[in-house]
């Protein structure tokens, strides 16, 4: 692993944003154009610390207008037949496919992520969730008809909700953009999206390569600016039916206050402090390797990052050498060099906020490896491997969202699945075994929307994704996020044609 500065983007030239998104970084009605708040904003570009897009902050003006064009679009695609979204929803994905590296080099240099990373991850995956609702869009199906009381013909219509009002974080700025827009549009709802200051570049672009696929203006509509003004404005504006929001749990408490107030439906993905439970009969060679990819992907930033590694005391001493080995090997560098295996981290704010949870460890635990930050211009931090710290301990139990995982061993089946629940959150978990019995209990006991078996970290466009506990409610991708989006209605009719009901008896007469 070096530590020396990496030579500022010598292998690729980096995404121009301030000429290609120059006529402003909100998207509304269809056409880019800048913000009203009178305040600018930069994105900066975490392997240099330097400036490469400049904009006008959006205001409550901006958001106003993105709402109303979303609502002025909602009946007509709404009306549109589930086909006719279908067939614009297939389009839309080939308009991804078609400009993938634009996508991959603008996420790469506002995120710093490796460029293999958003060229094998980030952008196909979105390609793919894109595809994936383009079918999903001609499945969204009510209950069919049944004669329940006897009297009447009941069904089940499903229903969109009308304007979606989204909020997304900037670790995986166009993944979570996709995750917002397309369940909601796909299920026939009009959308503004808000995604974080620091990362508008891939998002405005995707809604650009919207109106590109045919999808009318104002069904997609981009507001960036801050969460103070432009985020709270969305969440509590009264045309807005629906939020989604994701980001950190004490951010998601504060739109579920704003929310309530308007009575709006809420579906909130919130913070993450994956368990890695690996039993002593586990293959000690691909827990290893999980723990490392699945703790130092996307530098750590991922809610789903294994981060608390419990492994049975039989293969802790030799899992902690075999995974400090591995992170040994992981190479910092320039985010477009092809052989970089981590970024920096978002800023140097971020970065001085892992580099702190770490120095405060250092009093109460054992830095096995890493724990420093390059002395460079980039917001870089060393992989870090934490050993010996207390289950009741920051680091075991906050949610650091860098390079770091902590290993802590136990003893019996019983405790580790208790330490695995030890915390306030439950988004995802891993368990590590060859014995199915013990692949199943895990599966069972541990409370997370997503435990994975003998792997960490893959998701797929079929399957959901959302949490327990403080890691909120409702699931992205898959037909399950349909239930988010849609309301669901019973319409019963009548199949007697007689006037006076049986049941009319309890108001008036003695029939």
């Amino acid at each position: 692993m070096s530590n020396a500065a990496p030579t500022p983007h010598p292998h690729a030239a980096p995404f121009p944003a301030q000429e290609r998104l120059a006529a402003g970084a909100q998207y509304i009605n269809g056409r880019l154009r800048p913000g009203t708040s009178g305040r600018t904003h930069s994105v900066i570009d975490p392997a240099t610390g330097d400036a490469v897009y400049t904009y006008e902050l959006a205001g409550t003006q901006d958001v106003d207008d993105a709402v109303a064009a979303a609502k002025a679009a909602f009946p007509g695609w709404a009306g549109a037949t589930p086909g006719e979204r279908s067939d614009a929803l297939h389009r839309f994905a080939a308009v991804l496919a078609e400009r993938a590296e634009e996508f991959a080099q603008a996420e790469s240099l506002q995120c710093g992520k490796p460029i293999k990373l958003t060229r094998e991850f980030d952008v196909p995956g979105t390609v793919d969730n894109t595809a994936f609702f383009a079918g999903a869009a001609r499945h969204l199906q009510g209950q069919s008809a049944g004669e329940y009381s006897g009297d009447h013909t009941s069904y089940v219509r499903r229903e969109p909700i009308g304007v979606v009002g989204s909020i997304a974080p900037w670790n995986y700025p166009l993944q979570m953009a996709a995750w917002k827009v397309l369940p909601a549009i796909a299920a026939g709802n009009t959308i503004v999206l808000k995604p974080a200051e620091l990362t508008p570049l891939t998002s405005l672009l995707f809604a650009e390569a919207a109106t590109a696929a045919g999808i009318p203006d104002g069904v997609v509509n981009v507001v960036t600016g801050t969460g103070k003004e432009a985020g709270e404005h969305l969440v509590g504006h009264p045309d807005v039916a629906m939020t989604s929001f994701t980001g950190s749990t004490a951010v998601g408490k504060r739109v579920a206050e704003v929310a309530t107030a308007t009575v709006k439906r809420l579906h909130l993905e919130l913070g993450g402090k994956a368990p890695f439970v690996v039993f002593d009969d586990a293959d000690l060679e691909a827990a290893a390797n999980g723990a490392v990819a699945g703790s130092l992907i996307n530098t750590g930033q991922d809610c789903t990052a294994a981060t608390r590694a419990y492994v049975q005391r039989p293969l802790y001493d030799a899992f902690v050498e075999r995974t400090k080995q591995l992170m040994e090997t992981v190479r910092l560098g320039d985010p477009f060099a092809p052989d970089t295996d981590l970024g920096p981290l978002i800023s140097h704010a971020q970065r001085d906020r892992v580099a702190g949870f770490v120095e405060r460890a250092r009093g109460y635990a054992r830095i096995v490896t890493g724990g420093e930050a390059p002395k460079n211009d980039g917001a870089y931090f060393q992989p870090t491997l934490i050993a010996d710290a207390a289950q009741d301990s920051e680091v075991v139990q906050s949610e650091i969202f860098g390079p770091v995982l902590v290993v802590l061993p136990f003893d019996t089946d019983d405790e580790g699945l208790a330490l695995a629940n030890d915390t306030p959150y439950g988004l995802a978990a891993s368990a590590w075994t060859r014995d199915v019995f013990r692949a199943n209990r895990a599966t069972r006991e541990i409370k997370a929307g997503c435990v994975w078996v003998n792997d960490h970290i893959p998701i797929i466009s079929e399957m959901p994704h959302g949490g327990y506990k403080a890691s909120g409610f409702g699931k992205d991708m898959s037909a399950y996020s349909f239930e988010e989006y849609t309301q669901v209605k019973h319409v019963m009719y009548d199949n007697t044609a007689v006037a006076a009901k049986d049941w009319h008896r309890t108001i008036f007469g003695d029939r």
